[in-house]
């Protein structure tokens, strides 16, 4: 008997749906908020009930604490999931939540507090003695003293905001002549974006891979680790491709890699699902990074390949319950890759580019996903992160999964907005992406807008060779060196068919 009977879910569009989902299988009821510029969103329409929480900008809507537990004890709620982003890493809220007498789904605001704060969270984890990316333990005060330290370590270093992620507060420093510069930088990024000018320093890795570590905590003191996700392609130090299980990580480094990401978890007394993200560099030595305290964006690859489902061991562990789950019953099934559908232009340093989806059709078929929260003729608002999807591809191995994925990217149609689905598919069909000596530095090394320019597919230009010989035969035309060259006729043939797309 389900302890649970109503969550509400305090988050908007597909994660929200995702959760929803879940919570339907199990016989919850759920309840949704939302601002009112998603009014009309699917996640409020798929809700048993739903409450407009306030004005369409986070901070007077999704941001707001009070009146989500307000809502909550109104509607006889009993727990509250927080998704991911939003309030579902603020240790305040999780406490409120409690003392209100509900349950939060998801760690508890002690652990929440800890490893939100990259530097009480590189200390409890260094209990353990899990490897650490050399640096210092404490925020940095002394500049001299500082100097000396990224001295004794070698340059190039990073600067890293204390209290926050998304490549915010980061500065990367060459050389001690910039040093000052870079921190002033980072600092004042730091401050504005967390509120908190706490700095740190570590030794930059220049060619890192970005691997993380799914887990699963219950409140008796079982931890289990769920294998490693690749997160390496990213822009601006943000996710846009991950993948399950890593093309770099041996048996011997996953087994490692598990060991400590459970003892960073016991490290804080961690229970729910969270994420313990590494770096690994060029020797595969790896190095920890942070923790996560939430469910990932990324989490559908973790379930296709161990077939889990992570919202259920989340609302079971909320519950109390023990985990069914022994790290013995694990083991890794097939392969899959999961692509972020940005509402971004790519072709202009990723920049968002909001609007009406005019057309929306998702790719349909054996081993394909596709997590979201829109459908067509809706618009995507430009308070929130632009995300349109994720879309998820499984196959018996990585290049059937690969393979899966392009087909699927050619099969989605979006218009009104430009997406990074382009970009995506550049990426499944790269060689370095698809031999696995890909890093972080892929964007930067690799991509540049003219890699979106489209080529013309070859049975399509054997077609247009084919229909310009029979036309000019039948004499309805002049002869072919009278017109534009095949690659040319079918350029414009695939540009009107894109703008009508």
């Amino acid at each position: 008997m389900s302890l649970i009977k109503k969550i509400l879910v305090a988050n908007r569009g597909e994660i929200a749906l995702r959760i929803m989902r879940t919570a339907r299988e199990m016989n919850i009821s759920t309840v949704a908020i939302f601002s009112e510029a998603d009014r009309k969103s699917l996640h409020v329409r798929y809700a048993d009930e739903a409450v407009c929480i306030g004005p369409a900008p986070s901070a007077e809507s999704y941001l707001r604490a009070d009146k989500i537990i307000k809502i909550s004890k109104e509607l006889n709620v009993d727990a509250i999931h927080p998704g991911y982003g939003f309030l579902s890493e603020n240790a305040d809220f999780a406490g409120q939540v409690k003392e209100a007498g509900l349950i939060f789904i998801g760690p508890s605001a002690h652990a929440i507090e800890i490893m939100g704060n990259k530097l009480a969270a590189k200390q409890a984890a260094g209990k353990y003695n899990i490897p650490m990316v050399p640096g210092t333990s404490s925020a940095v005060t002394d500049r001299v003293e500082a100097k000396v330290v990224a001295a004794s370590i070698g340059y190039p270093v990073l600067i890293k905001a204390s209290g926050g992620g998304g490549g915010k507060g980061m500065r990367v420093v060459e050389n001690e002549a910039e040093f000052d510069e870079q921190m002033d930088r980072a600092v004042s990024e730091a401050i504005s974006s967390f509120g908190d000018g706490a700095v740190f320093i570590e030794k930059y890795i220049t060619s890192p891979k970005h691997i993380e570590i799914q887990v699963l905590g219950d409140q008796h003191g079982n931890i289990i680790h769920l294998f490693e996700r690749e997160c390496s392609i990213q822009r601006r130090h943000q996710k846009v491709i991950e993948e399950a299980p890593s093309i770099s990580v041996t048996p011997e480094i996953r087994e490692a890699m598990g060991r400590c990401a459970i003892d960073v978890a016991r490290s804080c007394g961690y229970y729910g699902a969270g994420t313990v993200e590494f770096i690994m560099d060029e020797r595969r030595n790896f190095y920890f990074l942070e923790m996560n305290t939430r469910l990932q964006v990324e989490h559908p690859v973790t379930e296709q390949i161990t077939g889990v489902d992570l919202v259920r061991q989340m609302i079971k562990i909320a519950e109390g319950e023990q985990l069914a789950i022994r790290q013995e019953d694990l083991f890794i099934k097939g392969h899959a890759v999961e692509v972020r559908v940005y509402a971004e232009d790519a072709s202009n340093n990723f920049l968002p580019d909001v609007g009406k989806l005019e057309t929306y059709v998702r790719p349909q078929g054996n081993g394909v996903r596709v997590d979201d929260g829109f459908e067509q003729g809706m618009e995507i608002p430009i308070y929130y992160d632009p995300m349109i999807a994720k879309l998820i591809t499984y196959g018996e191995n990585r290049e059937e999964a690969i393979s899966k994925m392009t087909r699927a990217i050619d099969e989605y149609q979006i218009s009104g907005v430009q997406t990074t689905l382009e970009f995506c598919r550049f990426v499944m069909q790269h060689e370095v992406f698809v031999n696995g000596t890909f890093d972080t530095n892929f964007v930067n090394q690799f991509f540049t807008p003219k890699n979106l320019l489209k080529q013309p597919d070859t049975h399509i230009l054997q077609l247009a060779a084919f229909m310009t010989a029979k036309i000019s035969a039948a004499g309805d035309i002049a002869r072919p060196t009278q017109m534009e060259p095949d690659a040319a006729i079918v350029s414009k043939w695939r540009a009107r068919k894109l703008n009508s797309n």
